[in-house]
């Protein structure tokens, strides 16, 4: 599979192109839709969440409920856009216009990308930079999550650390479901106030927050990936996914970095044979061994910084006459974590979907499946 988006943060929508979909997969409105809500939620949002009410029109691709094995694009409209028509019009204009961004902001792609593409108007760098791009990769994403549920696989993200504060070891994926959109996205409600408690403080200073996500799958059969090829390594393709999204500045599977401070007997997992099966009793490997899915729960951790916007803000240089300036201000959220956790569940979804199709193959959905039963077989007779 593969996917294309395009479109700006202020534009007049964010469109995206998915290839190599199966034929027969059931998908509509309401299998995107909630996810773009969720991308929109958590605590700590800022007020373009208000004006803007995602919703995904399927262009193509799909006809009565199923994909047709043709491209699908996807559209989601920028409501704000209506407010910036003329700033985003493509039409020839003077130089710059109304709304021009020229005071680089620290932190964001303003100066190397207009350093780059020689702009001196640098809102030609932000409108595309802009995490308003999320809101397609999570459309691309949740069809992704889609197929992936036809499969027998599950995925849930969660919250463990937000502005230096930790969340309590454990997870339940079922305490996960009862969390509202608008929240913050930890079963541990202890840690849960605090956080939000962190996060009105630093609204008030003007300041940002980061924090570290934990992705998981469950389902997910024997040997997605590859040993043999450096390029083909799940572990390598969800890493990049992973540090694509904007303000991701680690990743790890399992904890790799408590790990890297203790020696391999602490570390790897013994394997047992019980009841006809190949059993693991500890999962320090996070379902990843040698760039291969193990079987056992893929569990994927990535760092956020601090969004880089701030409403105190740091000092800069304004391009156009190199005098030293503050940063530019444009809407910002307090924190993203929560909806970070979104992003991230959908993109390492469109990566293990990707992962299924190139094991298993099939045009069709009933063909896929076919496929992925006949491997789960195989694993228990092995």
């Amino acid at each position: 599979m593969r996917f294309l988006t395009a479109g700006e943060s202020h534009g007049p929508q964010l469109t995206a192109i998915i290839e190599g979909l199966p034929s027969q997969l059931p998908l509509g409105k309401a299998d995107i839709d909630p996810w773009l809500r969720k991308r929109q939620g958590g605590y700590g949002r800022g007020r373009r969440m208000v004006i803007e009410t995602d919703e995904a029109q399927i262009m193509s691709g799909v006809r009565a409920g199923r994909t047709t094995g043709a491209p699908v694009t996807l559209v989601i409209p920028n409501r704000d856009h209506r407010n910036w028509t003329e700033i985003m019009s493509p039409e020839p204009g003077g130089e710059p216009r109304k709304k021009a961004l020229t005071d680089a902001r620290p932190g964001h792609a303003d100066l190397a990308g207009g350093i780059k593409y020689r702009h001196k108007d640098l809102r030609d760098v932000l409108e595309r930079a802009s995490a308003r791009e999320t809101a397609a990769r999570v459309a691309v994403g949740s069809v992704a999550l889609k197929l992936l549920s036809e499969l027998g696989v599950q995925g849930a993200n969660h919250v463990v650390s937000l502005g230096g504060i930790e969340a309590a070891e454990g997870f339940d994926w079922d305490r996960l479901d009862a969390i509202e959109e608008n929240d913050l996205r930890t079963p541990d409600a202890d840690a849960a106030a605090r956080m939000r408690e962190r996060i009105d403080a630093a609204k008030v200073a003007g300041d940002t927050l980061g924090g570290i996500l934990e992705v998981r799958f469950r389902g997910l059969p024997v040997g997605l990936g590859s040993f043999a090829h450096y390029d083909r390594k799940l572990d390598g393709r969800i890493a990049q996914v992973c540090m694509s999204l904007q303000a991701m500045k680690g990743v790890e599977i399992g904890r790799a970095f408590d790990q890297a401070r203790v020696p391999g007997s602490a570390v790897h997992d013994a394997i047992a044979y019980r009841d006809s099966t190949y059993v693991r009793d500890t999962n320090r490997a996070g379902g990843l061994e040698a760039g291969m899915t193990n079987g056992e729960e893929l569990i994927v951790r990535v760092a956020m910084k601090p969004i880089a916007t701030l409403m105190t803000p740091l000092p800069t240089v304004n391009v156009m006459t190199h005098e030293a300036s503050d940063a530019a201000r444009e809407r910002s959220d307090t924190t993203a974590v929560p909806a970070a956790g979104v992003i991230l569940q959908t993109i390492i979804g469109w990566v293990l979907a990707d992962a299924m199709l190139e094991k298993f193959g099939g045009d069709t959905l009933p063909e896929l499946q076919e496929r992925v039963a006949a491997a789960r077989a195989y694993e228990q007779a092995y």
